[in-house]
């Protein structure tokens, strides 16, 4: 089996569910408060792990009750947390309000993610050897990302990013970025380049191509995903889904995604994997409790 490693962000998601979104100095009531772990590199990992995958994680917690109970779920969910480590500061939390139409906004505080850095890579870095792909999210310091950059190229191994949220990308190691999957919003935020028409998206994921990111993928949600190569320039169609919470739309995505891609590398079919797995996550409450089986995955009918 291939070896994935994420690093990332490990949250605490505290979720609120109401009927709409309050507007900046509206009260609303609320339906339901619950308490989720979460983050996008957990999330990540936990899809991954789910899906059947061998994934080691890379990160940090508090030494707090949301640090020991996210430790947990990730363990039960079979990802290596060996290399986790505890700070003596808060888990990193999220707060998160979905509507009735499963659409979200999200307020995330760092805590131990922001206590990523140099030493604690050297601590860790040698279980990049052998990985088949290093797969990385904006939750984490942009100094620790671009260290890992580095050592991944070092080492042989390939390099997934998920741009969110969204912010420049150094100019000495966006050419270290083997694969880029950011959705439309973060795609514009890092190119400047307007992502509301078809065109648009292809200009700014060209513009990512010619900086030396051979393979960009972005998530459209409803409208599917789009991917740029040196070789193709596609649109994929959505798999029809009930929506109920969008909160691990894409963390489930790349989850899919990867495990299907170090398996043989072929681009259309860990794509397709992938929005499978995100049609599942979608029609569920939550980040890592929404994620799918293998088994779920590989017995989605297209069309619901």
């Amino acid at each position: 089996m291939k070896k994935i490693i994420v690093a990332g962000s490990i949250n605490m998601d505290l979720v609120v569910r109401c009927h709409e979104i309050p507007k900046i100095g509206e009260t609303v009531p609320g339906k339901e408060f619950l308490t989720i772990p979460g983050g996008k590199g957990a999330n990540q990992a936990v899809a991954i792990a789910k899906l059947g995958g061998d994934c080691t994680f890379l990160g940090k917690v508090g030494k707090d009750i949301f640090g020991q109970k996210v430790l947990a779920s990730m363990k039960e969910s079979q990802i290596k947390i060996e290399e986790i480590k505890e700070e003596d500061c808060s888990t990193g939390v999220a707060i998160i309000n979905v509507d009735d139409k499963g659409k979200n906004n999200i307020i995330y505080i760092e805590g131990a993610n922001g206590k990523i850095d140099g030493p604690y890579i050297d601590s860790v870095k040698e279980v990049l050897d052998g990985a088949s792909i290093l797969v990385m999210q904006n939750e984490i310091p942009q100094d620790a990302i671009n260290y890992l950059l580095k050592l991944a190229r070092e080492k042989n191994v390939k390099t997934l990013l998920n741009p969110a949220p969204a912010r420049e990308i150094p100019e000495e190691v966006i050419s270290l970025i083997d694969i880029i999957v950011p959705n439309e919003y973060e795609l514009e935020r890092i190119t400047g380049v307007q992502t509301q028409t078809e065109e648009g998206i292809k200009k700014a994921a060209q513009n990512l191509f010619d900086l030396g990111i051979k393979i960009i993928i972005v998530t459209l949600g409803e409208r599917g995903v789009f991917l740029k190569t040196d070789k193709v320039e596609k649109f994929f169609t959505a798999y029809k889904a009930e929506v109920v919470d969008t909160t691990a739309a894409g963390d489930s995505f790349i989850g899919g995604f990867c495990n299907k891609f170090v398996e043989n590398s072929d681009l259309d079919e860990a794509i397709n994997y992938g929005q499978k797995t995100a049609a599942i996550a979608i029609g569920r409450l939550g980040a890592q409790t929404s994620i799918p089986s293998k088994e779920e995955v590989e017995n989605f009918k297209i069309g619901g």
